[in-house]
């Protein structure tokens, strides 16, 4: 049976190939997408309870009817899944099921059990065939492409895992709809990073759009999600193991993974500490002459305009330069940095602390600046100190 498909984007990685199937209602056809791929068998499901409780009846069904056999492992919601305890109790499923190597793992959730599910797919038996089935915004226009896998250190973001690519990306934008507001929001920063990085032209789309993008609108988020993916695919295509290029998918999650660390994944969600870090990452490029002042303030207007929050954290300037030294995007010792130079155009810059240590200088007299004029000092406790 042909499966009508909205949109459809090609990653293109040669044996390693597949697509990004995009169409309203498709969760409830998968069974016959995984099926016409020729794929059968036992299908892991590995899923939140928030998730399960919405969709995992209608994908069992929808499998079971195609021929399938599921199973459920379920994890917790957020940060809390992405551990190494709970890659074991993943396995340790997978196992109890006896799943076998031409079986496969479906990721039905957000980021955090794409990235976890797709690092148990990675290390099972040598690696089995995965599926990700994306329900927040963040997984379906960034963490869902690519074949990054992984789970989190106490000391850093993503330490620990592989580069593994799905048999494919199914999306159905329709699940956004039950989407906590907190999350939809936070997944915009996301989308924002994708205007910064590679596209003025869409960038000046979500600038016109701001109420359709907080209103979810169904004549809005198709296009954005598909031409997000679009960028991501055509950047990961010519740089699959982020030797290159695909650095640039990184802008604001420098600061961003630093400020998730220090907060111990707890204070912000991904998308809101990496629409922090755009606007210090823009703030820092401003500050080495990178880019203009008309740059930033467009970039943190839109950022502000989507409802996302805009105020860093009272913090030290060593918390946060040992925290951005955990990255795993530290070469040599050196921190590297995605910063803008135009609307659409990045460059990736490695850190020099003393001029660091200068901007964030600079950055806290402004705030503290700001706070004098408007009469409201915080008390001498709660100052920031330089070290």
């Amino acid at each position: 049976m042909t499966i009508s498909v909205s949109h459809r984007v090609p990653v293109s990685l040669g044996d390693r190939s597949y697509d990004i199937l995009i169409q309203p209602g498709i969760l409830r056809q998968i069974g016959q997408v995984l099926q016409g791929m020729g794929c059968s068998g036992r299908v892991a499901i590995v899923t939140n309870p928030i998730v399960e409780k919405l969709y995992g009846r209608l994908v069992r069904r929808a499998l079971t009817q195609a021929g399938f056999s599921p199973f459920v492992i379920i994890v917790p919601d957020g940060e809390r899944a992405k551990t190494l305890p709970w890659l074991a109790k993943i396995l340790d499923a997978l196992v109890a099921h006896r799943v076998e190597r031409q079986e496969m793992i479906l990721a039905l959730g957000g980021g955090v059990t794409g990235d976890v599910a797709g690092f148990a797919a990675s290390v099972y038996l040598r690696g089995i065939p995965f599926v990700q089935v994306p329900t927040t915004l963040v997984a379906q226009v960034d963490s869902s492409v690519g074949g990054k896998t992984g789970v989190n250190h106490p000391h850093g973001k993503n330490l620990i895992g592989a580069f593994y690519q799905p048999q494919i990306v199914i999306i159905d934008p329709q699940v956004l709809h039950t989407l906590a507001n907190r999350q939809w929001i936070a997944g915009l920063a996301e989308v924002i990073k994708y205007g910064m990085i590679a596209d003025k032209q869409f960038f000046q789309y979500l600038e016109q759009h701001v109420e359709g993008l907080r209103a979810r609108a169904e004549d809005v988020i198709p296009h954005v999600i598909q031409r997000c993916c679009q960028i991501k695919a055509e950047v990961v295509a010519g740089d699959e193991r982020e030797s290159g290029r695909r650095r640039i998918l990184n802008y604001g999650h420098t600061v961003g993974h630093a400020l998730e660390s220090w907060g111990h994944y707890k204070k912000w969600i991904h998308g809101e500490a990496v629409g922090l870090g755009m606007i210090q990452e823009a703030s820092m490029a401003q500050y080495l002459g990178l880019c203009s002042k008309h740059v930033i303030e467009s970039q943190d207007d839109l950022i502000k305009r989507v409802g996302l929050p805009s105020t860093m954290p009272q913090l030290k300037f060593t918390d946060l330069w040992q925290a951005m030294q955990h990255d795993k995007k530290v070469v040599k010792g050196h921190i590297h940095c995605v910063m803008p130079q135009q609307i659409g155009d990045v460059r990736v810059v490695p850190l020099v602390r003393q001029s660091i240590r200068k901007w964030f200088s600079c950055q806290q007299s402004a705030a503290l600046n700001v706070t004098k004029a408007s009469g409201k000092l915080p008390p001498r406790s709660q100052r920031v100190k330089q070290k």
